[in-house]
């Protein structure tokens, strides 16, 4: 069932369906989620059986902001029982937007959630109607709401409402609520931080740079290690559409459609050079700009997968830290 987010009706719907234990295709500023009460472990187990997902991977719980905006500090007091210093700078600085910071879990909390680990993933969402919904649904004594991205586990992330819909097509109408916000501004995934072990460690980038991260907090933050707890779209290969998606130079793309010619018809291109190619190969132009490349980026891959081609060529993102979210879910996708 898909709803219009700008009708209050939806989100009183839609609040009172995740307070019973329904499933709610919700918008957020990066991606669509796939919403679930973060506290009831069958509806959680739900969004796992519904993506396809390893019940050890695990999910985010998102939060109110409440009322000016700070409100998320009683959820996460909740959820989370030790706060370090640099964490409260971070949230401080960047919520509601689009950081996750995974902090010691409290044990009797969330534990479906996150994945059975010690740990667990907040995030207060800036997007309105994610806040309406999870204002709405707090009345209906729901304190979290656990939402990993809308697709089947491993593949292409939902920027809009109609990409939800293709992706559980074969869920009954009733099992799953879809409120319509339009498109995500943001296009993706949360930067993550761990904060678990006395520093800051970057085991997500997204479009806060670790440049941005450090100014908050104060304190350098460190690249993912072996010791990093599990945490959502971070296995090697994901992101992914049917067709394969391979990263390449400029030169090199180049060198290889001149050779093709008209034979690269099932490929299709993504580039940020003019490049040229053959009559009937699909090329989209990559913004110049990371932001809106990134806002931009699934819903292209989403595009070009429906073509039908069997490859997606993309020419490398600039080397750059505002392109580090971008080239993160590029490599990722290609892997």
């Amino acid at each position: 069932m898909l709803l219009p987010a700008s009708d209050t009706a939806s989100i009183v719907q839609a609040a009172q369906r995740l307070a019973s234990g329904s499933l709610v295709g919700m918008p957020t500023e990066t991606v669509y989620g796939l919403a679930a009460d973060a506290a009831n472990a069958t509806a959680v187990h739900r969004i796992f059986e519904a993506k396809g997902r390893p019940s050890d991977h695990p999910l985010i719980v998102h939060l109110a902001a409440g009322s000016g905006g700070q409100g998320w500090r009683a959820g996460v007091d909740h959820y989370a029982r030790e706060v370090p210093p640099f964490a409260a700078a971070l949230m401080q600085a960047f919520w509601p937007g689009p950081l996750t910071v995974i902090l010691p879990r409290r044990s009797a909390v969330a534990a479906v959630a996150a994945g059975g680990q010690d740990s667990v993933g907040l995030r207060c969402p800036s997007h309105p109607v994610a806040q309406a919904l999870l204002a709405a649904a707090a009345r209906h004594g729901v304190n979290g709401v656990a939402a990993p991205s809308a697709n089947r586990f491993g593949r292409v992330s939902p920027t809009t409402a109609a990409h939800v819909a293709e992706e559980f097509a074969a869920l009954p109408e009733e099992d799953l609520l879809i409120l319509d916000g339009g498109a995500c501004p943001v296009g993706i995934e949360s930067t993550i931080v761990d904060a678990t072990r006395g520093h800051p460690v970057l085991l997500r980038p997204g479009m806060i740079t670790s440049a941005q991260l450090e100014a908050a907090c104060g304190l350098p933050v460190r690249s993912r290690d072996d010791a990093a707890p599990r945490a959502s779209g971070t296995l090697e290969s994901h992101y992914a559409p049917r067709a394969q998606v391979r990263l390449m130079d400029t030169k090199p793309l180049q060198a290889a459609l001149d050779v093709l010619g008209s034979d690269a018809r099932h490929i299709a291109i993504y580039a940020h050079s003019p490049l040229h190619a053959a009559r009937g190969v699909a090329v989209r132009r990559m913004p110049l700009d990371a932001a809106q490349c990134a806002q931009e980026l699934f819903a292209v891959l989403r595009e070009l997968d429906a073509t039908g081609v069997r490859l997606i060529w993309v020419e490398t993102p600039p080397a750059d830290a505002a392109w580090d979210g971008v080239r993160d879910r590029l490599q990722r996708a290609a892997a």
